[in-house]
């Protein structure tokens, strides 16, 4: 029930209204009566070419023979259908995110300011940089001398020189 059109994705008028268990009619009529409520980013009725589309892609709207092509809604779309729809799933669903949206309240007033905590960790972290910055500079220094490869040793003693093979070296 979620098509993606326009880079957005989207709600069509007539699974939400059988989500919200209204008729499309009642649905799409209490959109017009508060049409200020649902600016682009909310809602957006279809093209030709969208719905020519979609019609095409999908066997379930083959059979659909509406005079008007259908409405597509976001996410905040489909949250706002759910204040101005007056059926008693409608009335479930918005009393869910009023509930959700009061907790999400409470629990940020909670939380101590914690941009003023990054603020002061951040100044507590320069100062100790500054304050340390030649031991973290010698630090840095010796990881990276045990990261690089050691120069090859010398051998010492006797071996065998690959290109006389039996000869003996003494490196």
């Amino acid at each position: 029930m979620i098509y993606e059109i326009r880079g957005l994705k989207v709600m069509l008028d007539r699974d939400l209204a059988k989500l919200y268990e209204v008729e499309i009619k009642r649905l799409n009529e209490a959109v017009k009566r508060n049409f200020k409520r649902f600016p682009p980013e909310f809602m957006f009725q279809l093209n030709d070419v969208e719905w020519t589309n979609l019609r095409s892609q999908f066997a379930t709207f083959s059979g659909d023979t509406r005079k008007y092509k259908p409405f597509a809604f976001t996410e905040h779309g489909i949250l706002m259908l759910s204040s101005v729809l007056n059926s008693d799933k409608a009335i479930e669903v918005n009393i869910q995110i009023m509930k959700i949206f009061v907790h999400m309240r409470q629990y940020a007033l909670s939380q101590p300011d914690t941009n003023a905590q990054i603020a002061e960790l951040r100044k507590l972290l320069l100062l100790y940089i500054e304050k340390n910055d030649k031991r973290v500079n010698e630090i840095i220094l010796a990881l990276n001398n045990l990261i690089e490869q050691p120069p090859k040793a010398k051998k010492i003693g006797f071996g065998v020189n690959e290109k006389a093979p039996g000869y003996l070296s003494s490196g």
